[in-house]
């Protein structure tokens, strides 16, 4: 009787290849690739504040700490990288009938189902990244139900999270000099650090608002009329107004938005690397002091050989290096209406 699952094909090492080829579908802050992969051999990112801006340090052994920099203007910080197992299972009777009893050609359907399965895992580990990515561009790390914080980075290094607020309802609003604060913020927190443009990641109601203000309408309804953007059709990209690329994201999973519908996110894009997206290796034997992947996969037997438990993992801390330089940006609420 042929034993597919103990093949190569479903070794550990052959199935993380195999998920990590996988057709890479983040959500747009991954498309727009800002966030740099570093693989580390720890679970433990050490982080360096110098007058403001922060570096990673190599780590030794798993466990190791190396020591905090002296002086006034430095420190050091560590952050446990984010464990995120997930796990399925191919059972008996998912592969009941691929094959003849006896025969030996069962490798490729079965294949085809486990390819299914890490798919479905896959996408569901993408979306928790892009959901962390936001976290790191809103200096606050969210778990899975929206609301448990992994990481505030405002509170880890004590800086103040700076706020501009935006008054849509008056047409005698300013929106060109408002936008200038920002910039001016996010530039004064980069110091003398290029950067390529500001970004502005906006909620449902901030953007639309923002775009039906008279300031800003015309030059919407321009970039709207322009032939590119209509061809686009993805509604990526954003546009271009007061020196800031305007977009509004609409990712939610459930009833978990990503960007608050009232608030938009600014940040500077192109910063050498301001964010950085640190992978740790799994809690694997084979794993251990290597550097870490993405993604991981790991199947074992059941009890009786009713079906095998596919087993998958990231461990990846998405981090802004410089959370001073994020500005949140706020709308005035009506007294009337409370929109």
């Amino acid at each position: 009787m042929l034993d597919v699952f103990n093949g190569d094909a479903f070794k550990t090492v052959s199935l993380t290849t195999a998920i990590n080829k996988l057709p890479y579908i983040p959500g747009r802050l991954g498309r727009m690739g800002i966030f740099k992969p570093k693989g580390i051999t720890t679970t433990v990112a050490v982080v360096e504040e110098r007058q403001g801006k922060l570096y990673l340090i190599p780590t030794a052994a798993r466990g190791a700490m190396p020591n905090a920099a002296s002086g006034k203007t430095r420190a050091a910080r560590t952050f446990n990288v984010p464990h995120m197992p997930h796990n399925d299972a191919v059972m008996a009777d998912d592969v009941q009938g691929v094959r003849a009893f006896g025969t030996e050609d069962a490798t490729e359907a079965v294949t085809q189902l486990v390819n299914d399965k890490l798919e479905t895992a896959r996408q569901s580990h993408e979306v928790t990244h892009e959901y962390h990515r936001i976290g790191a561009i809103q200096g606050n790390i969210l778990d899975a139900d929206g609301a448990t914080s992994i990481y505030n980075l405002f509170t880890e290094f004590g800086i103040t999270e700076i706020e501009v607020e935006f008054d849509f309802s008056d047409a005698t609003t300013d929106v060109k000099q408002l936008a200038q604060d920002v910039t001016r913020q996010v530039q004064e927190a980069l110091g003398a650090t290029p950067y390529g443009h500001i970004h502005a990641m906006c909620g449902n109601t901030w953007f639309d608002q923002f775009v039906a203000h008279s300031s800003v309408a015309g030059a919407y309804e321009r970039y709207r009329e322009n032939e590119f953007a209509r061809k686009l059709q993805s509604g990526e990209g954003g546009f271009d107004f007061a020196g800031i690329i305007w977009e509004n994201y609409r990712g939610s999973v459930g009833d978990v938005d990503f960007i608050d519908a009232d608030t938009a996110r600014f940040f500077p894009v192109g910063a050498p690397d301001l964010f950085q997206e640190i992978m740790s290796p799994a809690n694997f034997i084979e794993a251990v002091n290597t550097v870490g992947k993405r993604l991981y996969v790991k199947q074992e037997r059941m009890k009786f050989d009713v079906g095998v438990e596919l087993h998958t993992q990231s461990n990846v801390l998405s981090m802004c290096t410089r959370p001073r330089c994020l500005v949140k940006g706020t709308r005035t609420m009506s007294s009337a209406s409370g929109a």
